[in-house]
């Protein structure tokens, strides 16, 4: 198979582990997503129709079945998964050595809007 201007552009930004990484994170988020949606579509269900079991919108199922979304609450989850009647199954496993407390970004300062003290 040849290879795309894309997979040569990814193959060279994977060799920096900061960009690594965060497309590791990224594709985790990419995994719940689909694992979302493809459950829900198993079902036989729309999103308009989950939402309705769920007693919520259709845009917050598109929203959660989204991989932009970067946490889910285990609450959603739990209520996901009696509607599909499916499990909710959480895996844990250890970093490699020294990766446990390395951020996948650079923390981003926090900064108040509005009024300034005088």
């Amino acid at each position: 198979m040849n290879r795309t201007n894309f997979d040569r552009y990814l193959a060279e930004q994977m060799e920096d582990p900061a960009f690594a990484a965060r497309f590791k994170q990224a594709g985790e988020a990419w995994d719940v997503a689909l694992q979302l949606a493809a459950l829900r579509e198993q079902a036989g269900l729309s999103q308009g129709e989950l939402a309705r079991r769920l007693k919520t919108t259709q845009q917050q199922i598109s929203r959660l079945e989204s991989p932009a979304t970067k946490a889910i609450p285990s609450a959603c989850c739990a209520a996901w998964a009696k509607a599909l009647h499916a499990r909710v199954r959480v895996v844990l496993e250890a970093e490699p050595a020294g990766k446990a407390d390395a951020l996948a970004e650079d923390p981003v300062p926090y900064r108040l809007s509005g009024r300034r003290k005088n």
